[in-house]
């Protein structure tokens, strides 16, 4: 598996040196939001507290593409956890493309880093996965090359899910998601999730309502045992430029 791992960073890499020799001027864009709770897969990241977020996206001409992404968290902090790490880092590559008229098809891996986390084993999985978009509907997997986010013995987990993104007019959208997550060997982790979010663009921010839960009661953490996966409302506003 490393040395797929590696087969896929040397062909990213080899790309981004292509794409730069071919076009000087390659489109790179920065992101930054606030949020009212960090969720990820239906589960609050940041013990339902707000968090601070922030990512670059380098897209090349021929498809291919590079990012990184942010954000504060808390839950490794939580009980039973207690394995330090208060920030997430997110590093992917991939490559995107249309297949035929109005389906396009995203590949790609990603791994997330929990700097100084002492989870045994670690909290930092790698992640593998696969998009298929068609109109404003897209189905997608991700499938974990390692253990997932400090479970024992999680290799193998998957998660699958299908959104879409309407435009309802006045600069508003609509996005209804549904999604499973599927933990290896471990079926009371594994749990439905869902959310439906309203985003409003206006003055250059694009600002979002969204209500999501699940439905498990199975990830607790923290001082009070909060319920991470309980049903809540989410706000946020973000700036792409």
């Amino acid at each position: 598996m490393k040395l797929i791992l590696a087969a896929l960073a040397f062909t990213l890499t080899f790309a981004a040196t292509a794409a730069v020799a071919e076009e000087a001027a390659s489109p790179l864009s920065f992101n930054i939001s606030l949020t009212s709770d960090y969720r990820y897969r239906g589960l609050s990241q940041s013990r339902l507290d707000p968090a601070l977020q922030g990512g670059a996206d380098y897209a090349f001409a021929n498809g291919f593409y590079l990012g990184t992404w942010a954000s504060t968290i808390k839950w490794i902090k939580d009980a039973p956890y207690n394995g330090g790490a208060n920030v997430e880092i997110d590093v992917y590559g991939g490559y995107k493309t249309e297949i035929t008229s109005g389906l396009t098809l995203d590949v790609g891996a990603l791994t997330y880093v929990y700097p100084g986390n002492d989870l045994n084993p670690k909290a930092d999985p790698t992640e593998i996965y696969g998009a298929l978009s068609f109109g404003p509907v897209t189905a997608k997997y991700s499938h974990s090359v390692t253990n997932l986010f400090g479970t024992a013995d999680s290799k193998g987990s998957g998660y699958a899910d299908v959104s879409a993104t309407f435009d309802v007019g006045g600069g508003f959208t609509l996005v209804p998601h549904v999604g499973y997550q599927k933990v290896k060997r471990n079926s009371a982790g594994s749990y439905t999730d869902y959310s439906l979010t309203l985003n409003k663009d206006y003055a250059g921010f694009t600002f979002g309502a969204a209500y999501v839960g699940t439905n498990t009661d199975a990830y607790k953490g923290g001082p009070d045992m909060k319920n991470l996966g309980k049903d809540g409302l989410v706000v946020s506003v973000k700036k792409v430029f």
